[in-house]
This record gives C-alpha cells, sequence and structure tokens, in this order.
C-alpha cells in the first residue's frame, strides 16, 4: 500500500485517479470509474466528482493507495 498526498482539504476521485498514476487522462479516470474498477473505502464507486479525504482508500485492481494531507515544512 503507498500514500499519496495532497495539499488541500480534499480531491475529487477523477483529479485523484490523474495525480496517483492510476489514469493519464480525464477520460481514461472516467472510463475506469464507469466501469466499477474503483474502490473506495472497500466500495465501488462510480462517481467522478466523489470528494476524497485524508484516511480515504483508493483501490484500482491490486493497488492501494491511501490519501494523506501533505507535510507542512517549516
Amino acid at each position: 500500500m503507498r500514500h499519496v498526498s495532497i495539499r488541500t482539504p480534499f480531491i475529487t476521485l477523477g483529479q485523484f485517479l490523474k495525480w496517483a498514476g492510476f489514469s493519464d487522462t480525464g477520460g481514461e479516470a472516467r472510463s475506469l470509474i464507469a466501469s466499477g474498477a474503483v474502490l473506495v473505502n472497500a466500495e465501488v464507486e462510480q462517481r467522478r466528482g466523489r470528494k476524497l479525504r485524508c484516511g480515504d482508500v483508493v483501490r484500482v485492481g491490486d493497488q492501494e493507495v491511501v490519501v494523506r494531507a501533505e507535510q507542512s515544512t517549516g
């Protein structure tokens, strides 16, 4: 399991799939979501606009990623 950090309080599922490297384009992200291949917190999620927050777990195939807050320096 790996972690992907975000700088904002939330990120949409479609954006996250690109940010985390699951897809290269918004179209690819949309196809993944529509096919039922994306799980959020162990449940199939088909809303591209689903807001993900720190602690959410996204799974695509055998890859699992935890959303976490970016650590500030200073």
